[in-house]
């Protein structure tokens, strides 16, 4: 019956699917809150800690190259900042992180700095290394998404242009 939800094969009542993309547009609709915030206050409050850094990405979109903006989190490394694509633990790459790889150039805001940036999308062995020595390293709670996305976290440095 609709409504019921559904039992998996072990017997547990499941959420429906109606609750999968309703989770997907509170997202979706949460990252629009975010970049707004972003854009209104140049990222004061975008990261809620002083262990956590957020930048603003703005990106063409792969298919119609319309500006997409997106809050992701990020390290500062010697080699430039490293950004990676967990999706909440999505089972596809983030729409974000798709577009950063078409475009290979992005606006990256930092506070009330804007600058034009290279994406270097980082291939293994580069990115295993970069993911358990410097990511897991630094927030070992990221690896949590990458078991519920059952797929390789993209990982990319962004350089100066």
């Amino acid at each position: 019956m609709p409504g019921e939800g559904l039992t998996s094969a072990a017997g547990r009542r499941t959420l429906g699917v109606g609750v999968v993309v309703m989770g997907k547009r509170m997202l979706r609709a949460g990252g629009r809150i975010g970049v707004w915030m972003y854009k209104t206050l140049d990222g004061r409050l975008a990261s809620g800690s002083k262990d956590v850094h957020v930048l603003m990405l703005t990106t063409p979109g792969r298919r119609t190259g319309v500006p997409r903006s997106t809050c992701v989190r990020y390290l500062d490394t010697p080699d430039g900042l490293l950004v990676w694509g967990t999706g909440s633990g999505s089972p596809t790459d983030p729409d974000w992180f798709r577009n950063l790889r078409a475009a290979r150039t992005t606006d990256v805001q930092i506070g009330a700095v804007h600058t034009t940036m290279r994406a270097r999308e980082l291939s293994d062995p580069e990115r295993n290394t970069v993911w358990t020595d410097v990511i897991l390293r630094e927030d070992p709670r990221i690896a949590r998404f990458a078991a519920k996305a059952g797929r390789p976290i993209p990982v990319a440095v962004l350089e100066p242009a």
